[in-house]
């Protein structure tokens, strides 16, 4: 019997739509399966507890929603694989899912990370997320997102794999930091991506792991007060946790323009002051003890490293329009 590599970690709020779906389809796949439930009231607990008649799968239960980044980091610490799967509740994985995860990053040893092709749950010829670029604007996307996937079938570099559906090397995990819960939820993947970039590792795109995705299981739509207000939170964060003083002056203006033309866009969707409000939440979170902690020290990373990075911010400023 072949010895199993890696471990499915599916983080559960509320998901009891989708969920059955999510675990039939990965009966198949060679891989053990956690799933940590963040105080669901939906029933979808129960659900879980009763998929365990057919399917090999671990429960961790929460009694409240203590946020994705703490469930995935609670999975990651009840695994014990040599790699460990994030993936959404929301989803369906093709066959195959997991071993083409495997060897995407067992091509070259410095690949921390592999992101599935994940498309749309409501159009399955379209892309949903293609890898996660992140700019000097200040701005995390996917890409390909509502793109033909035909597009889309070779392998590349990418920023930073998604949360959703992608395979992690967990010995890099244990070396620079798993989640960091401060995010509680949203850009936490750009995150963990921005810190394997500046440690020296690489994130690539793996075309043939497909899995649908329905999107927003648990905020529940793409755009809403509570979303809007973490993610303009978390985007200070970010910058603040991962650049030192002179990058951020010398992307001063590049982030002045992308934080602008955000607000005006999120004005006109209705959640403008959501948007400042979560802006306002990120410069407090930058400077209390707590964020502070959570800074990538300088003498830590090889100044080449932060000059990598850096192009690649300028590069996908042209690739947002791009891809």
């Amino acid at each position: 019997m072949k010895k199993i590599k890696t471990t499915v970690i599916i983080p559960n709020y509320n998901g009891i739509q989708y969920l059955e779906n999510c675990l039939r389809s990965l009966k198949d796949e060679p891989a053990h399966i956690i799933v940590v439930d963040n105080g669901s009231a939906d029933g979808s607990f129960e659900v879980t507890e009763k998929m365990k008649r057919e399917m090999a799968l671990k429960t961790i239960r929460f009694p409240e929603n203590t946020g994705f980044c703490h469930a995935v980091n609670a999975g990651i610490l009840a695994s014990a694989t040599e790699y460990v799967i994030f993936l959404n509740n929301d989803t369906v994985v093709e066959p195959g899912f997991v071993k083409e995860l495997e060897k995407a990053v067992e091509r070259n040893g410095n690949i921390f990370s592999a992101s599935a092709k994940m498309l749309s749950m409501h159009e399955k010829e379209r892309i949903d997320d293609a890898g996660d670029l992140y700019c000097a604007l200040g701005w995390a996307f996917a890409i390909g997102k509502g793109k033909p996937e035909q597009k889309y079938e070779k392998s590349y570099d990418i920023f930073a794999s998604c949360g959703g559906a992608s395979l992690f090397r967990r010995a890099v995990l244990e070396k620079i930091g798993m989640f960091d819960e401060n995010h509680f939820a949203y850009l936490e993947d750009i995150d963990l991506g921005y810190r394997s970039l500046l440690y020296g590792y690489r994130n690539v795109y793996a075309p043939k792991a497909r899995v649908y995705h329905a999107g927003s299981a648990s905020s529940g739509s793409r755009y809403n007060k509570f979303k809007v207000d973490l993610t303009s939170r978390n985007s200070i964060y970010l910058i603040y946790k991962n650049m030192p003083l002179w990058q951020i002056v010398l992307n001063l203006p590049f982030l002045l323009a992308g934080f602008g033309i955000k607000t005006l866009f999120f004005w006109r969707k209705g959640f403008g002051c959501d948007y400042l409000c979560g802006l306002h939440r990120g410069f407090m979170l930058c400077r209390s003890a707590e964020g502070k902690k959570h800074k990538i020290v300088r003498r830590d990373i090889r100044f080449g490293a932060y000059c990598r990075v850096q192009c690649a911010l300028w590069i996908n400023v042209i690739r947002r329009f791009l891809v």
